[in-house]
């Protein structure tokens, strides 16, 4: 019979990881600088694991997924000194390498997949409630959080994307209906958020989603819920296009208009020409410097004389970035930051896709979380630099951390229990 003091000390970190791995997802969007609150729980966790020397062993798998974390990380250091940015510059890749220690946690004291699912969830709800509140009540034109617009709409689109990968697990659980209904309306919630902001970069990969989703999923539905669940997507399409009080209609239009703004000449400096002037500027540069980039500095002095010489709108010179995350990596990291950046997400997604087959719906659910995290980030990355941002560095790195610490542990099957001396 074990002893209470036993007992404590193997149930407390879990419950622990189980209150991180809640917070992560539940207060992501609703309170500021909400994803970092279960993120340094799980930094703390991973820490106090070094200190004590109970640091978990490395798969070849868990090798390549830090791997990938430390190529990202150790080329935008050196971008940091060779550019001389200064300490403000190790602020974003500094957070991949502090996910590394949350992994430790994760991988020694796995959390109830329950608070995963449900942390999505209520972020979801939460984060798609306030931006209809905002839109519809308020009457702003686009919903935000405490982030920038794009940010906030993105990551609600991915807390709702994480709820459908969700309802593998959820359909094998005691209170099934119950499950598939809460994680059903956390998914409707946070793509609603999504629309409410007006960020269509999150909406153009949704057919992807949807693809990923099916390869996951779709052999366990039988042809009528197949034919439902298509019905169900266009009916919903046609209707938030048709609703203006949603605002799609409007973003859709717009972006036909400035395209064609952009393609006549009359105006390069609307929301999708400014993007286009932006990716023509970084590819000059590009052309110059192909291997190691010009860093921030560079780039922004480079982009101005370009404007200066007229090569490019003098408007757009002023901005620090290229509004693409690969474009804005060739450009100031050269071949080699765009190397490791593809590799962020390559390697992940390559993983996670094995466990996609998986008989077990809850492993299959894990394996189909971890593709859709670089998936959406792919997505969200082709009309805005994410990696510049607190929220999306913090979000990737640490639901990396997280989706990957679980999935290994599974994958493995190893008994996650604490080494006593």
């Amino acid at each position: 019979m074990s002893s209470p003091s036993l007992n404590v000390k193997t149930r407390f970190p879990q419950f622990y990881t189980n209150v991180a791995v809640f917070l992560f997802g539940a207060i992501a969007l609703v309170i500021p600088s909400g994803y970092s609150v279960g993120a340094v729980l799980l930094l703390l966790g991973g820490l106090g694991l070094l200190l004590t020397m109970r640091v978990p062993r490395f798969s070849k798998e868990d090798a390549w997924i830090v791997g990938a974390v430390l190529a990202y990380a150790l080329v935008a250091f050196a971008e940091v000194w060779w550019d001389g940015q200064g300490s403000r510059g190790l602020d974003k890749p500094s957070r991949f390498i502090l996910a590394i220690p949350a992994l430790w946690w994760v991988l020694r004291y796995p959390p109830n997949m329950a608070f995963l699912w449900s942390g999505m969830a209520v972020g979801a709800i939460a984060a798609g409630s306030w931006a209809g509140w905002q839109k519809l009540f308020e009457g702003v034109d686009r919903a935000q959080g405490y982030t920038y617009v794009i940010q906030f709409g993105n990551l609600s689109m991915l807390l709702g994307v994480m709820c459908l990968a969700g309802l593998g697990w959820a359909i094998v659980q005691r209170h099934r209906h119950a499950w598939v209904c809460f994680l059903m309306l956390g998914a409707l919630a946070g793509v609603l958020g999504s629309l409410f902001s007006g960020s269509r970069g999150g909406w153009v990969g949704f057919p992807i989603v949807l693809l990923v989703l099916y390869r996951a999923y779709g052999r366990n539905l039988s042809t009528k819920l197949k034919t439902a669940a298509v019905a169900v997507v266009i009916v919903g399409a046609v209707v938030v296009y048709a609703v203006p009080q949603i605002g799609v209609q409007g973003r859709v239009h717009e972006a036909f208009n400035d395209v064609s703004l952009y393609v006549s000449g009359e105006n390069r400096t609307t929301s999708v020409g400014a993007r286009f002037e932006m990716w023509r500027g970084a590819a000059h540069l590009i052309q110059e410097k192909p291997l190691l980039g010009w860093g921030y500095n560079g780039y922004k002095n480079e982009m101005l004389a370009l404007s200066d010489q007229g090569v490019i709108s003098r408007e757009i010179g002023e901005y620090g970035h290229a509004h693409n995350e690969f474009i804005d990596a060739f450009a100031k990291r050269g071949l080699l930051g765009l190397v490791v950046l593809i590799a962020l997400y390559l390697i992940p997604l390559r993983l996670f896709s094995k466990g996609l087959a998986a008989d077990n719906l809850s492993d299959r659910a894990l394996a189909t979380a971890g593709v859709l995290l670089p998936v959406t980030y792919i997505d969200f990355g082709l009309s805005q630099v994410f990696m510049t941002h607190n929220s999306g560095v913090m979000i990737y790195a640490f639901l990396l951390a997280i989706l990957w610490g679980i999935h290994s542990g599974r994958l493995r099957r190893l008994p996650m229990k604490e080494n006593h001396s």
